[in-house]
């Protein structure tokens, strides 16, 4: 695909320094079904959402739920032309017909717990394995703290050296991760102390132009709050 061909093409930085880039999460998909032998949403519904009975996380939610039941996104005047409702809004997304790693998936905010539950565990669920403890830390650990950079591996966490920079509460712990999203999401999980945080919104509809989310600083200031209530109690 175009989109493939671009990443090969795509040349390295010549310094190291942090970047945000999502283009290794095109081609996980495919890695993926290589891997496995099952088409890439297939085999996370049957391995994952079904079993933690999470069943509307779902890429293309249009082929199963009436629209009535999926909240529009952006009124998209430069490349399909149309309001987005029931399709992916990321760009790039939506050139992978809604199904990629970078973007698309879909759901309800408590079914999107479930999920952040599993990864609050540390990998379990229910009293079922989904994935390994060591693998759990790996991922959401800091990767290239010695060069400034505290990402861990697809989560975000805290930013100690610049925490106006950070998307979470100043409260949260240094071992807490989460991720946040273009067109207002955001969740984060603290393994201090058991706090699980989903915040959904839609601040693309009817256009991208609204940043009061960023300029108000909307979702930390709502996640310190559940922090200061906590320790009010």
């Amino acid at each position: 695909s175009k989109i493939k061909r671009a990443i090969r093409k795509s040349p390295l930085n010549k310094e190291k320094g942090y970047v945000y880039s999502g283009l290794p999460f095109y081609l996980f998909p495919e890695m993926i079904e290589q891997k496995t032998g099952v088409e890439y949403s297939r085999y996370l519904y049957d391995n994952f959402y079904r079993k933690l009975g999470a069943s509307t996380l779902m890429f293309n939610p249009m082929d199963k739920y009436e629209l009535t039941r999926i909240i529009p996104t952006e009124n998209d005047t430069f490349f399909r032309m149309k309001v987005l409702h029931g399709v992916v809004h990321d760009e790039g997304a939506a050139m992978m017909k809604g199904i990629s790693g970078n973007a698309g998936l879909f759901g309800t905010a408590n079914d999107l717990g479930k999920l952040m539950q599993m990864y609050l565990n540390m990998g379990t669920y229910g009293g079922d394995r989904y994935i390994s403890s060591a693998t759990m830390r790996k991922f959401s650990s800091c990767q290239f703290c010695e060069e400034g950079n505290f990402r861990g591996l697809g989560f975000d966490r805290t930013q100690p050296d610049h925490p106006e920079r950070q998307t979470a509460a100043l409260s949260a712990s240094d071992q807490s991760f989460g991720h946040s999203g273009y067109t207002g999401t955001f969740t984060w999980v603290d393994p201090n102390n058991g706090l699980l945080y989903v915040f959904l919104s839609n601040r693309v509809h009817p256009t991208r132009l609204n940043t009061k989310l960023y300029s108000l600083n909307i979702r930390p200031t709502i996640h310190q709050i559940v922090y200061d209530l906590l320790e009010d109690n």
